[in-house]
């Protein structure tokens, strides 16, 4: 990934951050994935740690964990969305406990700072050029013991291969299956993305971080763009998420889904 494509990436995300809390960011399917990274998070790191966000977007989980009581660097390549996160945590009157900075994933060596996890939300990571640099300075910026906890965007994704090969798209039904970074559309933008399997993204960290655990976030439940079924539907998808809860850790099944949640430690 170049500096241009990095660029491009950095305008999309600007161009949505005025209304990235509304159906776009922060829909019924996507809350129901954020309270599972909130839920391992507060489960493994005790309230009044510091903490570090990659890719913090408009500041929800910066503002949620500052509110319970832990404090939070949040970083983010977009601008807009740090200014976004700094006027949240103002209104919310946590300023005190969240830091938002404008540093891409991609620029850690500018945080100076030691904190007991770092988490990252919803595919900031899939936008990172280098994940071997990132796995470095995740070290780096760790205490010794500390977490990383991250969802990520999944390779394979059986909900959208079905949907859009029903829809005759069939290079969007594949488009995870490429290597290497992929323009994906935004608001007539372009995102570049990488797409990992758990043991493809976890090799990067292999030297110097332990895999904890790992699971599919939206394997049974409909991924986030198609919410307009999940309201249609809501009764049987409320069923189809529950077998995510159930088996969504499972071997085989926790290799798929629209997301994977990921947690590693600090050797």
């Amino acid at each position: 990934m170049d500096e241009t494509q990095l660029l491009q990436t950095q305008q999309a995300f600007d161009s949505v951050a005025a209304d990235y809390d509304g159906p776009r960011g922060n829909n019924e399917l996507i809350q129901r994935m954020r309270v599972t990274l909130w839920d391992t998070v507060c489960a493994e790191v005790p309230a009044g740690r510091r903490l570090l966000d990659l890719g913090c977007g408009t500041g929800i989980d910066a503002f949620e964990f500052a509110r319970r009581g832990y404090e939070v660097v949040a970083s983010d390549w977009s601008p807009q969305m740090v200014e976004r996160t700094r006027a949240r945590a103002v209104s919310g009157g946590l300023e005190e406990r969240v830091n938002a900075t404008h540093v891409g994933i991609h620029q850690l060596e500018q945080i100076d700072d030691r904190f007991d996890a770092i988490y990252s939300n919803f595919g900031p990571l899939n936008c990172a050029p280098d994940l071997n640099a990132v796995a470095a300075q995740c070290e780096r910026l760790l205490r010794p013991g500390g977490l990383l906890i991250f969802s990520v965007i999944g390779r394979i994704c059986p909900w959208e291969m079905a949907y859009y090969t029903f829809k005759g798209r069939f290079r969007r039904a594949a488009i995870r299956a490429a290597r290497g970074a992929t323009a994906v559309g935004m608001n007539r933008h372009t995102i570049w993305t990488y797409y990992y399997s758990p043991r493809e993204f976890y090799r990067a960290f292999t030297d110097r971080f332990t895999l904890e655990s790992y699971r599919a976030l939206s394997l049974f439940m409909p991924p986030p763009y198609l919410v307009d079924y999940y309201r249609r539907h809501r009764a049987g998808c409320e069923r189809l998420g529950k077998l995510d809860d159930r088996f969504g850790a499972m071997p085989v099944l926790r290799n798929m889904g629209d997301h994977f949640l990921i947690v590693m430690r600090r050797r």
